[in-house]
């Protein structure tokens, strides 16, 4: 038969006014949706909650989410927390992970790492992707649980040959580092390179990084570049840095100091200290830009407030060669950029 939304409302409502909670848990759901039904809210949580009373864990887990998120009720964690524990004491994998992030944030209840990994753990036992990943990550810190890298990769595994390219770039950084496994570069290039080739921009970077400095692959500016590109097109700091670098000494690419300037920039406004110092040193050489001792000032003041020491020492230079109205519009400048910018 074809899919027809209002005839499965229609049933769904004439068995869930007989009492039946699965039908009162699906009807909730089309309210929820707008399938079969105008969206309506108040009513998806009048039909979870029956369904819910009786015992019905997806209908525990959806009312536990409805009073999370403010969704025909008045936001509630203590009642979300009520309900997506009844729902985790049945075994649902998606409850249990929910008390975990609630555990983590203390929403609801006392944060308690500990309590987050117990249920983390109950979830991620039943194969839930979100729940591994932050168990595996409970156990890179070593919050809630003893740090123990091995337990980490274990579960970065799991997920990681199931394509999750978080993990697989986490698994990247561990096999690079050497932390619960034997350092290896060509196995840490390996897991960048499947990450990266999902387009995941942390992987891009770490894996334009081990072309760079010649880890597990050959030396290589050009490839380099074509990662950090990647990377730094998606809005990844570092890789924005980089790849300034990159065009101003001319390695990969042909020396070009405004492109340089233009990736430094990009980077400096998310906040790095790096990219702001070299922005500094670009205006000072008039590199790229015309040359000005003001805008010298105004990017290295600015490094200086994220305690970049080698930004303090050369603004303190810089300082020395300026007038007094120069160096007031240069404390101005960075001012107005801070108000931008943070």
């Amino acid at each position: 038969i074809s899919q027809d939304y209002k005839e499965a409302a229609k049933w769904y409502r004439q068995s869930a006014k007989q009492g039946h909670s699965m039908a009162q848990a699906m009807l909730g759901e089309m309210y929820a949706h707008g399938q079969g039904v105008p969206q309506d809210y108040k009513e998806a949580v009048k039909w979870y909650t029956k369904a819910a009373e009786q015992g019905h864990p997806n209908a525990q887990y959806s009312l536990g989410a409805m009073y999370a998120h403010e969704l025909g009720v008045t936001q509630d964690y203590k009642e979300a927390i009520k309900w997506w524990l009844k729902a985790a004491e049945q075994g649902l994998a998606e409850a249990q992970f929910n008390l975990g992030l609630m555990y983590v944030r203390g929403q609801g209840v006392i944060q308690d790492y500990k309590e987050a990994v117990k249920w983390y753990k109950a979830s991620a036992e039943q194969g839930l992707a979100d729940a591994q990943y932050n168990l595996a990550m409970m156990y890179e810190i070593g919050k809630g649980a003893p740090q123990d890298y091995k337990e980490a990769i274990k579960w970065y595994r799991e997920l990681a040959k199931q394509g999750h390219a978080d993990a697989q770039t986490n698994l990247g950084l561990m096999y690079a580092k050497g932390q619960g496994v034997l350092q290896d570069y060509k196995e840490a290039v390996k897991w960048y390179r499947k990450a990266a080739e999902q387009g995941y921009d942390a992987a891009q970077y770490h894996l334009g990084g081990m072309y760079e400095r010649g880890l597990g692959v050959l030396q290589d500016f050009k490839e380099a570049v074509k990662w950090y590109t990647k990377s730094a097109e998606q809005g990844y700091a570092k890789a924005q840095y980089n790849l300034g670098v990159k065009y101003g000494e001319g390695q990969g690419v042909l020396k070009d100091f405004k492109e340089a300037v233009k990736w430094y920039r990009k980077a400096a406004e998310q906040g790095l200290a790096d990219a702001q110092y070299n922005l500094g040193l670009m205006y000072v050489r008039g590199q790229g830009v015309p040359q000005s001792k003001v805008m010298a000032h105004m990017y290295w003041n600015i490094a200086a407030v994220s305690g970049y020491k080698k930004a303090i020492h050369t603004r303190g230079i810089v300082e020395k060669k300026m007038t007094s109205s120069q160096l007031a519009e240069a404390q101005k400048l960075a001012r107005e950029w801070m108000r931008k910018h943070q």
